[in-house]
Formats: C-alpha cells, sequence, structure tokens
C-alpha cells in the first residue's frame, strides 16, 4: 500500500508537466466548465416553478416565462460548450503534437546504439500509437474531469439545499462505489501496458514484412507471416477486450450504486410527499437534480478509469524521453589539417563481456590526404574500428585525436560535418533525386547538384528517368539499380565536400559492370581527402597509400600492398582467399 502514494504523486506530477504549457487555454475552460454546471443545475431547478407553478397552481405568468428560460438555458449551454470544446481539443491536439516531436527528437538523438538493440516497429509504435493513446488524457478525460465533476457538485449542492436528509440517502454509497472503481482503475493499469507492448509488435511485424517483402516472397513464407500476424492481431484484440471488460465493470458497479441511491429516495421522498412534509415540485426538482448527478457521477468514475489507462503509454513515453542521449555539447573542432591519430583504443560492445573487446589497443595515424585501406576477416573489428571516428561509439580506453585535439571533447555537429559516409547498404529516402544529393547540403544551387552527379557518372541515367532530377527514387531507393542508387549516394558525399571519407564496402555487392562505374566515382571523391577504405576488392586496396590488417580486434601489421604481401602472413592469406 504505501508503494502506491509515490506512484499516483509521480503520475500526479507528469500529468501535470503535460498540462502546464496549456494552462491559459485549460483555465478558460475550466471557468467555462463552472458556468456550464451551473446551467445544468439550473435544469434541475426550473423543474420546481414548472410542476409548482404549473401543473399545481396553473399560472400563466410563469407558463410565458418558463420556455424562454429553458431556451436560453439550452441556447447558452450550447455556446458554452462549443467555446470548451475548442479549448481542450486545441490543448490536447497542441499536445499531443509537442510531445510526438519532442520524442522523434528524442530518438534521433539516441546513439547508434540503441537503435541497434530496439526495432523501427518498436519505436514507430512509441512515436505513433503510445502518443495517441495519451491524447485522451486533455481530449476526453480533462475535459470530462472538469465539466462533470463541477455539474456533479453543483448538483450534489442543489440536492443538499433542498433537503439534506434526502441527498444524504441519494449518495451514501457513492463513495465505496468510487473505492470499488479505484481498484478497478489499477488493474485496467496493467492490461494497458500490454495493449501497448500487442500494438508495439503489431507494427514491428507490419515494418519487417513490408520491408522485407523480396526474402518472404522468395522463401514462399507468406502463410507463415500471415499466421504470425494473425497471432498477433488475436491478442491484441483479446487484450482489448479484457479492457472493455475491465471499464464496463466500473460502469456496472456506478449503476448499482446510482438504482440504490435513486430507490432509497424514491421511498423516503414520497412519504414525505404523502405527509405534506414536502411539494410535489420540491421532490419532482430534488428527483430531477439526483437523476442528472449520476450520469456525470458515472462518467468520473470512467476518468478514473481512462487515467490509470493512459498512464501506461505515457510511462513508456517518459521512459524514453529520459534516456540518455548523445552529448550536445563540447569544443567546436577545426577542420582537419594535418592528420587523424588513434592511441592505444579499445572498444566493447555495450551488453558483452569487458573481456570480448572489439578493439584492442589499436595505435596509427594517419596524416591529411592518406588513402588508408583496412583489411580483415569478418569480425576482425574494420567496421567498428571506422565507426569510432565520428563517435558512433565511444571507446572504452585511449583516445582519437583529430590535428592533436581528443574528438570526445568535440562537438558531435564539429565533428561529424567533417565526414562524408559512402556504405554497402545505400540509404536513400522516398523523395527526389535533386532532394537525396542534396541531403547533406540543404539549399545548394542546382548547377552544384549537377556537378556533383556528373563527378559520381550519375547525371547519365538521372537524365534518363522520367522527371530527371525530380523524379521520386521511392523508399530506399526501390526504383534504381544497386550501382544507381550507390552513385548517387557519392554524389551526395561529393556535393557536401567532406574532408574526411569513410567508404564501407562501397562496390562489395555489385557486379562488374557497376562496380567499374562506382569506382570512378569513387576515385573522383577521395581526390585530396583522407579516406578510410573497408574493402574486399583488390583495385580499391592498391590505390591505398597504407593498409592497416586487422584479426580479432588487433593491428597486426600495417605498410604497402608490396611490403604486407612480403611481410605479413595474415595479408598474404587474405589476398590469396579474397583478391587472388
Amino acid at each position: 500500500m504505501p508503494d502506491k502514494v509515490p506512484e499516483t504523486q509521480n503520475e500526479f506530477k507528469r500529468f501535470y508537466g503535460l498540462i502546464k504549457p496549456y494552462w491559459r487555454r485549460i483555465a478558460a475552460a475550466l471557468f467555462i466548465s463552472l458556468i456550464i454546471a451551473g446551467l445544468n443545475g439550473a435544469l434541475a431547478w426550473i423543474v420546481k416553478p414548472v410542476t409548482d407553478g404549473i401543473l399545481v397552481n396553473r399560472s400563466s405568468g410563469i407558463l410565458a416565462l418558463i420556455p424562454i428560460a429553458i431556451m436560453a438555458i439550452f441556447l447558452s449551454r450550447a455556446a458554452l460548450n462549443f467555446s470548451y470544446e475548442y479549448l481542450m481539443q486545441s490543448a490536447s491536439q497542441k499536445m499531443v503534437a509537442d510531445m510526438r516531436q519532442r520524442l522523434y527528437e528524442s530518438i534521433l538523438d539516441m546513439p547508434i546504439g540503441y537503435f541497434n538493440s530496439s526495432s523501427s516497429g518498436e519505436l514507430i509504435s512509441r512515436v505513433v500509437n503510445d502518443t495517441a493513446a495519451v491524447q485522451q488524457i486533455i481530449s476526453l478525460t480533462v475535459r470530462q474531469l472538469f465539466v462533470e465533476a463541477a455539474t456533479t457538485v453543483c448538483l450534489i449542492g442543489y440536492a443538499f439545499w433542498l433537503r439534506w436528509d434526502l441527498a444524504a440517502l441519494a449518495v451514501f454509497l457513492l463513495p465505496a462505489a468510487f473505492y470499488g472503481v479505484e481498484k478497478i482503475a489499477r488493474r485496467l493499469k496493467r492490461i494497458s501496458q500490454r495493449i501497448q507492448e500487442k500494438a508495439a509488435g503489431i507494427v514491428e511485424d507490419l515494418s519487417e514484412s513490408f520491408t522485407g517483402i523480396k526474402i518472404i516472397k522468395s522463401f514462399v513464407r507468406e502463410d507463415f507471416q500471415k499466421e504470425r500476424f494473425l497471432k498477433r492481431n488475436w491478442d491484441f484484440y483479446r487484450e482489448n477486450m479484457r479492457s472493455v471488460r475491465v471499464r464496463e465493470f466500473a460502469s456496472v458497479v456506478m449503476e448499482v450504486a446510482g438504482g440504490a441511491g435513486i430507490a432509497f429516495v424514491l421511498w423516503y421522498g414520497g412519504r414525505l410527499v404523502v405527509t405534506g412534509r414536502l411539494t410535489a415540485g420540491g421532490f419532482t426538482s430534488f428527483l430531477t437534480a439526483i437523476f442528472l448527478v449520476y450520469t456525470p457521477a458515472r462518467r468520473l468514475s470512467r476518468v478514473n478509469a481512462e487515467v490509470h489507462r493512459v498512464s501506461a503509454p505515457l510511462e513508456r513515453i517518459f521512459e524514453m524521453l529520459e534516456l540518455q542521449t548523445e552529448p550536445k555539447g563540447g569544443i567546436d573542432l577545426p577542420v582537419v589539417s594535418r592528420s587523424i591519430e588513434f592511441k592505444d583504443v579499445s572498444f566493447v560492445y555495450p551488453g558483452t563481456e569487458k573481456s570480448q573487446k572489439a578493439l584492442d589497443g589499436i595505435s596509427f595515424r594517419v596524416a591529411k590526404g592518406e588513402i588508408v585501406a583496412i583489411v580483415g576477416e569478418s569480425g576482425s573489428g574494420k567496421s567498428t574500428l571506422a565507426n569510432l571516428i565520428p563517435r558512433f561509439y565511444e571507446p572504452v580506453s585511449g583516445s582519437i585525436l583529430i590535428d592533436g585535439a581528443d574528438i570526445s571533447r568535440a562537438s558531435l555537429t564539429s565533428l561529424r560535418s567533417q565526414f562524408g559516409m559512402v556504405s554497402q547498404e545505400v540509404v536513400l529516402f522516398n523523395d527526389t533525386v535533386r532532394a537525396n544529393i542534396a541531403f547533406g547540403r540543404p539549399g545548394a544551387p542546382e548547377e552544384d547538384i549537377m556537378l556533383a552527379a556528373k563527378a559520381a557518372y550519375a547525371h547519365g541515367f538521372i537524365m534518363e528517368l522520367p522527371g530527371g532530377y525530380d523524379s521520386i527514387v521511392g523508399e530506399k531507393g526501390v526504383r534504381l539499380s544497386g550501382g544507381q542508387r550507390q552513385r548517387l549516394s557519392i554524389a551526395r558525399a561529393i556535393l557536401k565536400s567532406p574532408p574526411i571519407l569513410i567508404l564501407d564496402e562501397a562496390t562489395s555487392s555489385l557486379d562488374s559492370t557497376s562496380e567499374l562505374m562506382v569506382q570512378m566515382a569513387l576515385e573522383n571523391l577521395m581526390k585530396e581527402r583522407t579516406t578510410f577504405v573497408i574493402a574486399h576488392r583488390l583495385s580499391t586496396i592498391r590505390k591505398a597509400t597504407r593498409i592497416l590488417v586487422m584479426e580479432k580486434g588487433k593491428l597486426l601489421a600495417a605498410g604497402s600492398h608490396e611490403e604486407l604481401l612480403q611481410n605479413s602472413p595474415v595479408y598474404k592469406r587474405l589476398y590469396e582467399l579474397q583478391f587472388g
């Protein structure tokens, strides 16, 4: 029991933090809700003069005024409800848009290692599904909380003003009912957590199926995927229906409490009318107030359940927002003018034992303008080494220096702005050819974009596309061949014109004709730039000024192609196996 108090307080703090930026709109809506509650109470009050003045005393004066009063109440309530809804929807929609933006920005600022341990489907679900669920906090929950709470207080207050003894009979079961609903709501929170997890699983299945559709079809696994999705889909359905049962049971509790209260009121109030201690109008007005109060009271019980239900996705969102992102600050690193140096650098991937070093004591120095090839068997640490230079990962020991400055103290913007990357897995966005080339240099002149494309030997095939530079390349460049996609990525790097290049097996998946075109483009790209090449092709390695030989995370040898053939058995074996 003691653990629940801090949990509730924490939920309240998060809830308050959500609505705080929009307090003016919410405060205006709260003020309007109080007026609406007063008008709802006026509807109960007006029953008394209608019954006593018209039905009992047959007063023509009251008969003339009552319709005008009722129309005025309904017109005023309609206008106020419109204003209230607009303010609350404005606040809720803006809150969700801001939260979605914060969540997206937080995800983009996560280190590369985070994406290796999280599926894209799960991340998409958090940005889309979780934020949509939280929207109900204001659009439904807060709206009902303000209006229904104010209406309930107003009607119960009026009922006590009429007859305190009758009012006490009418509401004496409500506290017990609300306590029962609170117990139910806590169970609803646990169910909601499972619902969000199931929703994330569905999005993950969709993402994997659509991106891997060629593999699914080539292995004839459509039926397997359908069955897997069916299972997750029905699991999601069952959890949702379990949530519906729990929520509706809360309504049953409130209905039973309301029915019992009204039964007592009819029995005791009827006796008061029969004995002449209460007028027919007073009793009818009281009954109207009690009948009206149970509807907002029932909705309030649902509000409590909804708050607990929504707190599950809210926790998932704040859990992500509180994760450690990449550091923003640091010194501005000047453009490399002398060298890049590794000093006794070691690295261990997160989640692995310290003894399982991906890199172990790596030391070497690269002068500006050098082309350094990194070779080794799969798993030797080639890509890991390259990923440390732009600080996609941080070494566990040692340091990496650019012109003598430790890059761990540099701002990521000043560091990464000096890099261009071309990898085997080309990433193109579902946009125009022009936008993809200019991705690293937004707003680049058309002339510069074309020059970059020509240098990458891409201008020819671009002009053959239906829209030329305005052609949409499709998701991941699906409308282009592998060689065309690679040349566009090279054009993108050429346009950015970075002083440092990282080429990660950029030609390993291409056919001979495409490789030739890409190699020519790469030669244009590497001119007068410091280049790190991870390659499986002899043509690229022979052009390197120096070759680093890696094995099991260690740097075994360094030198030219001819030197290593003479002095490094490991390199000679690699050459014979892969390049010979």
